[in-house]
């Protein structure tokens, strides 16, 4: 019995650290391709323009890619999350925000204000059933990310983690504080929305990680 028992519970623990390796590698896979084609993508100015428009021009699939990539990395990391987090709701949100960012590349936002290159300037006049539906699914996902943080930030307090608690929160409010300054229409609102963004998406895969390390 007992040499057929501990290749499963191998196989069970390799599997759980596969899929929270899923949930680490979101952040790096959605910086290193929503930044480098906002540095170098002609026309495009982080200040004015949503990492969301990226999706439009010739080079348009590689965000598109972005979104689908991420949002699947965030459907296999929710199944890990689950396995090691005592809440099954922090999973239910990772996993809500894996559909929204892939909901979000299939429904491409407008081109705006000067993105791509030849597009008029300002805001479009009217808006698309897709570009729509992105902004939908942009708020379920910020949405589920913000509440998942904060989740976290509970469960880690019941655990006594005072650390992980406090990081939780803070990174909960970063993109609470982001996403309503854009949609406020403050100044620098598209940058202060993928800081926002980015912090959250960070302390998830964070979190995954020291989960994945057994800590």
């Amino acid at each position: 019995m007992t040499t057929v028992q501990l290749p499963a519970a191998r196989s069970t623990a390799v599997g759980t650290r596969t899929l929270l390796g899923c949930a680490v590698l979101t952040t790096p896979v959605w910086a290193v391709l929503a930044l480098t084609q906002a540095a170098t993508r002609e026309g495009f100015d982080i200040t004015r323009h949503p990492l969301s428009v990226l999706s439009n021009g010739s080079l348009g699939w590689l965000q598109i890619t972005n979104f689908l990539l991420v949002g699947a990395l965030y459907l296999a990391g929710a199944a890990g999350l689950r396995r090691v987090v005592d809440s099954a709701w922090v999973a239910r949100l990772v996993r809500t925000a894996g559909v929204g960012m892939a909901a979000a590349g299939v429904f491409v936002l407008d081109p705006a204000d000067g993105f791509p290159v030849g597009t008029p300037a300002g805001r479009p006049a009217t808006m698309s059933w897709h570009g729509t539906a992105h902004l939908v699914a942009g708020s379920i996902t910020f949405l589920a990310l913000i509440a998942a943080c904060f989740l976290l930030g509970r469960h880690f307090h019941r655990a006594g983690r005072r650390g992980p608690a406090v990081g939780s929160r803070i990174a909960g409010t970063a993109l609470l504080l982001g996403n309503g300054w854009a949609m406020g229409g403050g100044p620098a609102g598209s940058l202060t929305l993928a800081v926002g963004v980015l912090v959250a998406m960070l302390w998830i895969s964070v979190i995954a990680a020291g989960y994945r390390r057994g800590r």
